[in-house]
């Protein structure tokens, strides 16, 4: 540097190269994952609504100072149906931990698992960031030394960079003065040697810098990956564990969508915190049991369906016997079959015939409620999931519900839920986490039970109502009031249905409660749903 010029022609040709230089350096970017439009927008509006996203980027600015971006690649891992990472090659040189952070999710065995869960859900796809938060601080910790490598090697990329603008600026003044037309001036031309040495060298440098930061990054890669592959399954898991929640307690995906973030983080908190959280598997299963108690109904018959016979019961036939209607040959061959009684028919086994008005759950919430049976399932969780299920089967089945608390004699909630309205999940778990205490009297939530039959008789005109008392324990009611209680009975021909839980001698013939009941049956087993199939078939 700073010897005798060079010729003109070969020191232009020398400069030349670092005008190329300049003119093709690539496009960098500082994002990982290839994102269009909205799905900026939904990152964008995500973080706007989420205090825990907001929160996670100022820790982890604090420590990375990429960490907007490294959680918008995060988000879009999940967020995306078929996310696509940048090449390497392409990236800003300060976002290489980035880059090599967020390929390791996206090639983590779990990252497609996690996708089935969150893709298209902004809400889904911010749990799985923060699921993965401390995997990502991890991470970071243990890619510091890469970063600051990448550092330097953005800073003398951009070193390089300024110094080809250098020379660009020294030929044009050595063009501009005809330093370079045959007469040159020994200070143009030097100074255009000068820019040209300080860009070499610069060039140099930077790809020192970058090779010290591919090796960093390379040291630091096993331990990401390792981290990345336990983050994405445990993200998975996460997000799946509070979308089973969810569905458990009956909230429907569309309801979801509906839902603001803020108040679907509300809620799933709620869910996973509250009284009945660690009872959301057998809630499930119930609903499941009712559904599919349902299902085996034969549609404008009575009983439970079993088979297949052969008659002339038209509100019973079988759906492929009515195909034959639609071809005019078989007409006549239909016609016969009937007139024989030989079509095919569900066969089903007699049964009482299903009520019309209101089903109403009476549950026991005393002291003795709180008791755990086989599994540690409490008495009050399997009668609140078995309540939560007959709501289920009210809403499904058109006919309003009731819960009715209850506990000692002037301890008593009444929760109503209409047909004609949909029940708000915050308004059922009020009902579901709502527990009393106390003693034990059946008199008050029967006779509460009764006077909401007898004002929808009187105001609807329907009767054959369906009263279910869910009790653990056994309780004397007075003649008087067994007087008045079966006049009701009689007058609005209701029926119920009595569910003694880990309650052997309340279930005992010439028990009260055997007395009071038209069906009775003990639960000893509360880890078992199906003791109650028969509930959501007779009701």
């Amino acid at each position: 540097m700073g010897g005798t010029p060079e010729e003109p022609t070969g020191l232009t040709e020398r400069a030349a190269r670092w005008l190329a230089h300049g003119a093709a350096e690539p496009e960098r970017h500082t994002t990982a994952v290839v994102g269009d439009h909205f799905d900026r927008l939904a990152w964008r509006d995500t973080f706007a609504q989420s205090a825990g996203l907001r929160e996670l980027a100022a820790e982890l600015t604090a420590r990375h100072p990429y960490a907007d971006e490294l959680l918008a690649d995060t988000f879009l891992t999940a967020y995306q149906a078929n996310p696509r990472l940048r090449d390497r090659a392409a990236m800003d040189p300060s976002r290489l931990v980035n880059h090599q952070v967020v390929g390791a999710l996206l090639d983590s065995p779990g990252c497609a698992e996690l996708r089935r869960e969150t893709a298209g859900d902004p809400y889904a796809a911010a749990l799985a960031v923060l699921a993965q938060a401390a995997a990502l601080r991890r991470m970071l910790t243990h890619a510091r030394d890469a970063q600051a490598r990448a550092d330097q090697a953005d800073a003398a990329a951009r070193a390089a960079g300024t110094a080809a603008d250098a020379v660009a600026a020294a030929l044009q003044r050595a063009a501009e003065a005809g330093a370079l037309a045959g007469a040159p001036a020994a200070g143009e031309a030097a100074a255009v040697q000068r820019a040209t040495e300080a860009a070499e060298a610069a060039g140099a440098a930077a790809r020192q810098a970058a090779d010290a930061a591919a090796r960093a990054l390379d040291a630091a890669a096993p331990e990401v990956r390792a981290t990345a592959r336990r983050a994405t399954a445990r993200a998975a898991a996460t997000v799946r564990d509070e979308t089973e929640l969810l569905r458990a307690w009956g909230v429907e995906p569309g309801e979801l969508e509906r839902m603001p973030f803020d108040e679907r983080a509300r809620l799933a908190e709620r869910l996973r915190t509250g009284r009945l959280a660690r009872w959301a598997g057998l809630i499930g299963r119930f609903r499941q049991l009712a559904s599919g108690e349902r299902a085996r109904r034969v549609p404008h018959a009575t009983g439970e369906l079993v088979g297949v016979t052969l008659g002339d019961d038209l509100a019973r036939i079988v759906p492929s016997e009515l195909a034959n209607l639609g071809l005019p040959v078989l007409r006549a061959v239909f016609a016969a079959r009937y007139a024989a009684g030989e079509l095919m028919l569900f066969d089903s086994q007699g049964e009482q015939t299903t009520g019309r008005g209101a089903i109403i759950a009476c549950v026991d919430t005393s002291h003795s409620m709180y008791a755990e049976g086989p599994g540690g399932v409490t008495r009050e969780a399997w009668a609140k999931a078995c309540a939560l299920a007959l709501l289920d089967h009210a809403r499904a089945t058109r006919r309003d519900f009731v819960g009715i608390l209850f506990s000692s004699a002037d301890r008593l909630q009444v929760h109503r839920f209409p047909a004609s309205g949909r029940a708000g999940i915050h308004e059922v778990l009020d009902f579901a986490e709502t527990f009393l205490g106390g003693g034990t009297s059946y008199q008050s939530p029967l006779s509460a039970a009764g006077a909401l039959l007898a004002e929808e008789f009187d105001h609807a005109a329907r009767a054959r109502g369906d009263i279910v008392l869910i009790t653990d324990d056994e309780c004397q009611v007075t003649e008087a009031w067994t007087r008045e209680w079966h006049a009701a009975r009689r007058r609005l021909d209701f029926r119920v249905f009595g569910v003694a839980v880990g309650a052997p001698t309340a279930a005992a013939d010439g028990s009260v409660l055997d007395a009071l009941c038209d069906n009775l049956r003990s639960i000893e087993d509360f880890t078992d749903v199906h003791a109650a199939a028969d509930l959501f078939r007779l009701i």
